[in-house]
Formats: C-alpha cells, sequence, structure tokens
C-alpha cells in the first residue's frame, strides 16, 4: 500500500508530474474524498481504481479539491471533493442571503459561498433557524468546498494571531 506524505503545490509541477496527473485523470483514477476526510490528517481510503492507499500529511490545513499529494516514491494521486450530502440555502436577493450567511458564520458553521447559494452539512437546527428568516433550503447532493476564513493559516481552528480574552464582566444583582 503506498503511503502518500506530502502535499505538492500545482503550481510548480513538473511536466512530467502533470502528465501523470492527466493520464490518471483519463484513467478516472483519482481519490473521491468528502470533507470530513479531507480534514483529517492521516486515513486510508481506495481510490475510483480500488487500489488502498494511506495518506499521513502533517498537520496543516484541509486537503481542497483537486489537490496533489506523493508519497516517498514519487506517486502522485489527485484528490477531488466527493458529493455528499448538504443543504443548499436560497433568497429572493443578495441581501436576504447575506443576512443567512452572516447567522450561519456567526455559529462558526463550515459554509461553501456561491454567488446564489449558501452550502453547509445537514443540520436540522440551523434549518429552522434560516427558515424563520425566510430563506428557502432543500437537500442536494454536491462537493462541499467550505471557505476557509480569512485568518487561514498552518495552526487552523479559532485563531486570530492575537490574545485576547472571551471573559466578559456581568453584574448579576
Amino acid at each position: 500500500m503506498n503511503i502518500y506524505t506530502q502535499r505538492l503545490d500545482l503550481s510548480t509541477l513538473s511536466a512530467e508530474q502533470q502528465a501523470i496527473i492527466d493520464r490518471q485523470k483519463q484513467a478516472e483514477n483519482f481519490l473521491y474524498l468528502d470533507f470530513d476526510t479531507r480534514q483529517r490528517s492521516r486515513f486510508k481510503a481506495d481510490t475510483q481504481n480500488q487500489e488502498t492507499i494511506g495518506v499521513d500529511l502533517p498537520r496543516t490545513e484541509t486537503i481542497k479539491n483537486g489537490s496533489v499529494l506523493a508519497d516517498h516514491q514519487g506517486n502522485l494521486i489527485q484528490i477531488m471533493a466527493a458529493n455528499q450530502a448538504l443543504i443548499e440555502v436560497t433568497a429572493d436577493n443578495d441581501f436576504d442571503l447575506m443576512k443567512g450567511a452572516y447567522h450561519l458564520g456567526n455559529r462558526h458553521v463550515p459554509l461553501m459561498l456561491t454567488s446564489t447559494a449558501l452550502y453547509f452539512e445537514p443540520d436540522h437546527v440551523l434549518e429552522a433557524m434560516l427558515h424563520q428568516l425566510r430563506l428557502r433550503t432543500q437537500a442536494v447532493q454536491a462537493p462541499f468546498e467550505p471557505e476557509t476564513g480569512a485568518y487561514k493559516g498552518n495552526h487552523g481552528g479559532h485563531s486570530h494571531g492575537h490574545d485576547h480574552s472571551h471573559r466578559h464582566g456581568h453584574s448579576h444583582d
């Protein structure tokens, strides 16, 4: 079993490496992964050609759709975002859709944005909240590539790069 341990930058692939990726695409030999799996740094999976591979990456960022991984022997595999169950949110106007994005973002929900819709993983409580805001929701199957955030870095999580307190003083008379 090949163990893939490196992420390659697509912009720095050699002509030979790009040719390998192109041949794999033609042969439909790549790895479809859902968002939850692409967030992990270690896992086993089966390629489209039913070859079992291992992934053991340093903990950094989520594996993106189209990412290329390499093993120590120079073998390459491209990762594709798999279709998965999502909730699509639409509205009658841009402002209402923006309000939906605000309320979902305020709850730190992984959220994929397009010009006409928002997408998140199924959650009936969030759907009910969106319905109260007069937004439409529907279940769909689609690849999920949520926004990474303005503070994207190698740390992940909820870090802003500066210290601050989450304590709030309240008087309870």
